[in-house]
């Protein structure tokens, strides 16, 4: 008896005709639903001469989209470009189409992923002599590699999509491959390096990183290197002052450690051409671990920012939730986020004790003042998160 072709069946049938037969083969995974859009963050400077930029991207496993943090990363070998993956509709699917190293850069379905990947090639460094030389224009390397140049001719010649779709198809970026990036689909490649798998692997394993979890705004943006502790203690912070887990007194007192660490890092690596000895590992590893232990200590403790359901609740909430986005896409640097968070408790501090002398409540002289103060801390949240610094230097 001949078995009837299901509706399985014929979906499945219906994407092989769609996708091109090369394409199809790198469709690792085929969902339903369509991942959220790419988040902005700030690209944290490369650690190490040699690393290439790797961006982030949604993920999928049971549960739904996860981030993956955009990292720097070592390539397998010398004249290589990572090509990214991109998620590609068609036949009513999300496919994942899987990122490789090669000769040149390949298609990667016209995704903005930024910083060099404006949807077409790569304009973010060049191999010369064996070194990668990196394009200042749109890298940010910091003050220990000095192999760079500056173009910022390819960024005024080259049309991008200027959104944050983060795939290509209907509903998202229509762009088709170019001759030459066919030809590079073609080339001899070489797959993720362990690196990259584990680092990839980590980001799956963590809750946080999950779409339904962070409602898209993951607090693990990016990382400097593969298990990179800075940003990761940022994204941290960020999630424990959007859910109120941290105080503004907390966050200051975090932020001030981790600007002080960074500060000392800097100073270190200047005074070694760039680089940690490994007494200065050692000891930075230290801080990074008793910084960590006091992130969780003060997540864990009866604390807590509750504001209350009114008006000036409100407005302190908002302006913690602006704060905790700056943290999280490393528009505000620790220094600049421990100001903030010290203007807020000023401004609790002034809170409290007008209610204190007022029953519990605020008279509208009291609440004009304090709106005021929040308009000046406003003001301020927002001349950081806009500035040209990134977090951390």
């Amino acid at each position: 008896m001949r078995k009837l072709l299901t509706p399985k069946i014929l979906l499945f049938l219906f994407v092989l005709l769609v996708f091109p037969a090369h394409s199809f083969a790198q469709v690792a995974i085929s969902v339903a639903i369509g991942p959220p859009v790419l988040p902005v963050y700030a690209q944290p400077p490369c650690p190490t001469e040699g690393f290439m930029w790797t961006p982030g991207y949604w993920g999928w496993r049971t549960e739904g989209y996860y981030w993956v943090p955009g990292v720097w990363v070592a390539p397998p070998r010398v004249g290589v470009f990572w090509t990214p993956g991109y998620w590609g509709f068609a036949g009513g699917l999300y496919g994942w189409h899987a990122g490789y190293w090669g000769p040149h850069v390949g298609f990667y379905g016209g995704i903005n992923y930024g910083y060099g990947y404006g949807g077409v090639g790569f304009w973010g460094g060049r191999w010369a002599g064996g070194r990668f030389a990196y394009n200042t224009a749109v890298m940010n390397v910091g003050g220990g590699i000095h192999n760079t140049y500056v173009d910022r001719t390819v960024i005024n010649n080259t049309t991008i999509n200027n959104n944050h779709y983060s795939f290509n198809g209907e509903g998202g970026v229509n762009a088709r491959a170019t001759s030459a990036e066919q030809a590079a689909e073609h080339e001899n490649h070489f797959q993720p390096t362990s690196n990259q798998l584990s680092h990839e692997q980590t980001a799956r394993g963590d809750n946080n990183q999950l779409a339904s979890v962070n409602h898209g705004r993951p607090g693990n943006v990016a990382m400097d290197s593969v298990n990179g502790r800075r940003y990761n203690q940022q994204g941290r912070i960020a999630n424990g002052i959007s859910s109120g887990q941290l105080t503004a007194g907390e966050t200051k007192n975090l932020e001030n450690r981790e600007a002080g660490l960074n500060k000392e890092i800097h100073n270190d690596r200047a005074a070694n051409g760039g680089t940690l000895t490994p007494q200065e590992r050692g000891q930075v590893n230290q801080q990074q671990n008793n910084l960590s232990k006091s992130i969780y200590n003060d997540k864990h403790n009866a604390n807590t920012a509750t504001y209350g359901n009114n008006e000036v609740g409100a407005r302190r909430n908002l302006q913690q939730q602006r704060i905790a986005n700056g943290v999280a896409s490393g528009q505000m640097s620790p220094s600049e986020a421990a100001k903030a968070e010290n203007h807020e408790q000023n401004i609790n501090k002034h809170i409290a004790a007008d209610r204190a002398a007022n029953g519990g409540k605020l008279t509208p002289q009291e609440k004009k003042n304090i709106n005021g103060r929040q308009n000046n801390a406003s003001r301020q949240i927002y001349n950081e998160k806009h500035n040209e610094k990134t977090a951390p230097k």
